[in-house]
């Protein structure tokens, strides 16, 4: 008996490829292209559950804005009445940290490349106003030429009218500027690069600059660069 596939609007879903506390994400073809897409899928309950409404239109707002090759790209929004279809480019390549894990460092040559193209990716983000806050190997997805692509802008934020520094706290703790640990507001762009560094440090030595099992050593070794 021949299986009966799901359908959305113009996609047909497929299978699981990701899930996280709030969502997961199917595999999808448009039955009009045969283009393959990732769907995010977010229930209505939960996001109003865990108040998150303003997060999940940031993030959709932000990645409208942000267009450009090294970035995930947002195809369209779909939503029925109990869920909300988030659908965007699928990338193939995996994250860059698998890759991490899997050589252990990169050859500088191809680590490079790499930080070039997060670079010219955050670059863009700044130049619209848009700071990641959450900038991480796991974060950095590969196509299946071997090119990055920035994703997910949940914790992205936006500049508002007046307000110059930003003072939520958020991010990866590893990844973490040592401004937003010091509760006096912060530069997002600034935190942006700083990531970006230790993310340069990862590709290039294979460890973390910064890595401790328990918060509060990890957090002040990371806060001790502000006095040196």
């Amino acid at each position: 008996m021949k299986k009966v596939k799901r359908k959305l609007g113009k996609y047909e879903l497929g299978r699981t490829i990701g899930e996280g506390a709030f969502s997961k994400v199917k595999f999808a073809q448009n039955t009009e292209t045969g283009e393959n897409v990732a769907i995010k899928v977010l229930a209505k309950s939960t996001i109003l559950k865990n108040k998150m409404v303003e997060q999940i239109k940031r993030e959709i707002s932000i990645m409208k804005i942000v267009r450009h090759p090294c970035i995930v790209r947002l195809h369209e929004v779909l939503a029925s009445r109990t869920k909300i279809y988030i659908i965007m480019e699928f990338v193939t390549g995996g994250e860059l940290f698998d890759k991490i894990v899997h050589q252990v460092r990169l050859p500088e040559k191809e680590a490079r490349r790499y930080f070039q193209q997060l670079i010219d990716a955050v670059a863009h983000c700044h130049s619209k106003g848009v700071y990641h806050r959450d900038l991480k190997p796991e974060n950095l997805l590969l196509d299946c030429q071997g090119n990055l692509k920035v994703s997910d802008f949940g914790l992205s934020a936006l500049p508002q009218q007046g307000v110059d520094l930003l003072h939520t706290t958020c991010g990866t703790p590893n990844y973490i500027a040592p401004e937003v640990l010091s509760n006096r507001g912060y530069d997002g762009a600034a935190v942006d690069v700083w990531s970006c560094g230790v993310i340069l440090f990862v590709l290039m030595s294979g460890y973390l600059p910064f890595d401790e099992v328990d918060l509060p050593t990890l957090f002040s070794k990371v806060d001790a660069v502000l006095h040196m």
